[in-house]
């Protein structure tokens, strides 16, 4: 009997750190505009269906990081003047959030934020990491302190752990430790910087807006602004978007795409482009074969 309320004891405590599935979060990136917190906050709006029980938009000025997350919708929080002015900068992330993640709280409220040897980093994440929680006690055993229970906070103190010598092979170091699927936008040294899982679970697309570059999780996003949509991230794929230029990296085995079937048939708002095919083609012609 004892030791059976010791595992209810174990599996209660582990489970109280287990992320509920939040696949459906939107994370948006721009970078090359001074308007840049702004049209973040045009995206998330479009981005709202993806989650609507927070947002957060981080902002890099070129010398400081600046961060503002808040319950509720985007519309609530990012449309008067004065919270968009304290977003500094040419380059920022947001991220809506879809479900919480051990309760309520505004530390669990993205994009995160720390300072790591090599340089700080900000951190938007859309997904849900399958070997979080075993990545997570390994490093508690280690001696590391987690300030939130979201699995995202595994990639920022991996990312503080790796051995590489610049910020970008540590963000690359980091994800090769993950599993799952994941689409990642990121502010790191002054640089933007997105990534997609190897097989492509969760979408991330690639946009322009005159000479900004945009990340985002949906065209949708960058249809509110004006943005051109340029293409899907690939499977596996890393961006480093700097000085309005756009380097692609592929520390990954190729592997062959497999996208979330509930982007197609839920997730996407209907106008968003999949596939070179909108979500409400992909769903009206599941609907007629069906019949």
């Amino acid at each position: 009997m004892k030791n059976w309320q010791n595992f209810l004891k174990k599996f209660e405590i582990r489970q109280s750190h287990v992320p509920r599935f939040n696949e459906e979060c939107g994370v948006f990136g721009i970078s090359g505009t001074k308007d840049a917190a702004a049209l973040t906050a045009l995206g998330l709006h479009a981005l709202q269906h993806r989650g609507q029980e927070g947002c957060g938009i981080v902002s890099y000025d070129g010398n400081s990081y600046h961060s503002e997350r808040k319950f509720g919708l985007v519309g609530d929080n990012f449309t008067k003047k004065h919270s968009l002015d304290k977003l500094k900068g040419k380059i920022a992330i947001g991220h809506n959030r879809y479900s919480t993640t051990g309760g309520e709280t505004i530390r669990n409220i993205q994009p995160f934020y720390a300072d790591l040897h090599g340089g700080a980093i900000s951190i938007a994440h859309n997904g849900n990491l399958t070997n979080a929680l075993l990545l997570r006690e390994q490093m508690v055993r280690e001696g590391a302190i987690f300030q939130t229970t979201s699995d995202t906070e595994t990639i920022v103190q991996l990312v503080a752990r790796s051995k590489k010598k610049d910020i970008l092979n540590k963000i690359i170091d980091a994800l090769m430790q993950i599993q799952g699927g994941y689409a990642l936008s990121i502010i790191a040294n002054g640089t933007l910087i997105g990534a997609r899982d190897p097989l492509g679970i969760r979408p991330l697309v690639l946009g322009k807006f005159k000479n900004a570059f945009i990340l985002a999780s949906e065209t949708c996003a960058l249809d509110i602004i004006g943005a051109k949509f340029i293409r899907e991230i690939e499977n596996g794929e890393v961006v480093v978007i700097k000085d309005n230029k756009v380097e692609s990296r592929r520390p990954f085995p190729k592997k062959q795409i497999k996208p979330c079937v509930f982007e197609y048939i839920y997730f996407s708002r209907p106008d968003s482009i999949l596939k070179n095919k909108t979500a409400y083609e992909y769903r009206k012609n599941c609907s007629i074969k069906k019949r």
